[in-house]
């Protein structure tokens, strides 16, 4: 049995969203919050991060094909999908 992919979208301290895949969601989101790992996330304004969605794929490509499909949407259309699974609480964390 292969190992599962994630797709997840955080949301940072500035009130955007970043999406991204990975293996091991917890490591990732550390990883993250440390400032490390993307380029995006490492703005020291977008910290603290929150884990808004984590989402389980068979594999690696539909991992990554649901990251790509999810960064073409618009905001709104975004927030939507979140709201439909399951998301509730849009509010940043404050430091």
């Amino acid at each position: 049995m292969a190992k599962p992919y994630y797709m997840y979208v955080l949301l940072t301290a500035d009130n955007t969203y970043y999406t991204g895949f990975t293996d091991d969601v917890g490591r990732r989101f550390a990883t993250h919050q440390a400032g490390k790992g993307a380029k995006y996330t490492k703005v020291p304004s977008r910290r603290p991060l929150k884990l808004l969605h984590a989402e389980s794929f068979p594999d690696k490509s539909q991992a990554l094909k649901a990251e790509a499909a999810f960064k073409k949407l618009t905001r709104a259309a975004k927030t939507q999908y979140l709201k439909e699974h399951g998301v509730t609480d849009f509010t940043p964390d404050t430091k």
